[in-house]
Parts: C-alpha cells; sequence; structure tokens
C-alpha cells in the first residue's frame, strides 16, 4: 500500500466545487481546505507508486486545480520499485537506474 500526502490549491472562490470533485475520487481522503487560500490537503492510498503517480495526475487534471504536489509519500514493500524507478519520477529527477548495492536482482 502507498499513502502519500497531497497539496491542493485552487481558486478560493472554487475551493468547494474542488473540494467535492477531490471527495468523488478512489483513494482521495480530504482531510482539511481553507476558503480563504484555497488550499487543500488530502490523503491518497493507492496500490503500487504507479496508481499513486497517476493518482497525482488525474488530481492535477480535475477542473479548478491551480496546483496540486505530493509533499508526503509512504510506500511499503513495492517489488516494481526493486527493479526500476517510475518512468515519471526518473526524467523529473534523474534517479536513473537503481545502484547495484540496492537492487535485490544483482548477484
Amino acid at each position: 500500500m502507498n499513502l502519500s500526502a497531497i497539496l491542493v490549491v485552487t481558486a478560493p472562490a472554487g475551493i468547494e466545487t474542488c473540494t467535492s470533485l477531490l471527495n468523488n475520487q478512489t483513494g482521495i481522503t480530504v482531510h482539511h481546505s481553507d476558503p480563504l487560500t484555497g488550499k487543500i490537503m488530502l490523503t491518497q492510498e493507492a496500490e503500487s507508486i504507479d496508481a499513486e503517480i497517476e493518482g497525482l495526475k488525474r488530481i492535477k487534471a480535475l477542473n479548478g486545480v491551480s496546483m496540486a504536489e505530493m509533499i508526503y509519500h509512504y510506500f511499503e514493500d513495492d517489488e516494481a520499485l526493486e527493479v526500476r524507478m517510475p518512468a515519471d519520477l526518473d526524467p523529473f529527477q534523474g534517479l536513473g537506474e537503481l545502484p547495484e548495492f540496492l537492487n535485490k536482482t544483482a548477484k
């Protein structure tokens, strides 16, 4: 299981609509919203890191979302991560292949 905390920013006037759209997303729980600043704090639960990234992309694409960024991430054993870094993260962070000492499949 993967859990992430995500900060979403929307126009203050549209915070109720945006919060409603977020609450309708699978695996999303809105914990706090501030109508003065348009900031929304939520958690997302996903089965894998790839699913977590796809969920963040869906949040960013919602109508009224100005910004959405993952501010915390927790993951249990994700065997896909043991082999390669998700493609959406690699070019952004330049992480490339896992170092051999971290690769469980290396001999």
